[in-house]
């Protein structure tokens, strides 16, 4: 989860990735190579914590209720599977050395987030 120590209204989407970059990747956890995708996420992380107070994954629908949208409280507590089985999480924002490297597969990554979550 990004902290509130940062003033992340006053981030750009660049300001987020390198702290981001610099949190994550000492934990083993790498953006995608692909930056322009990187940034344009960001960006709607970004947006989602001025739409809702908070950072919702912003590949999958949020309710606005932090409270119900924990688990999908960027970075997601899906990430650390999804990465470990597909190289990427499902926004595709963190992936394994190997995916970026073209070592692995790219294949499309199946949403973990219970149905029960996904329907409100």
């Amino acid at each position: 989860m990004i902290s509130g120590k940062h003033l992340v209204s006053d981030m750009n989407s660049e300001d987020l990735y390198l702290m981001l970059k610099n949190t994550q990747e000492p934990k083993g956890f790498y953006f995608n190579k692909d930056k322009t995708r990187v940034l344009s996420i960001l960006q709607d992380l970004l947006l989602n914590k001025e739409r809702y107070g908070y950072m919702s994954c912003p590949c999958r629908l949020a309710t606005g209720e932090r409270e119900k949208d924990r688990d999908i409280l960027c970075p997601c507590i899906y990430r650390s599977d999804d990465i470990k089985e597909y190289g990427s999480c499902y926004c595709n924002l963190y992936v394994s050395p190997e995916w970026n490297e073209g070592k692995i597969e790219q294949k499309y990554v199946p949403e973990r987030r219970p149905p029960e979550k996904t329907f409100f």
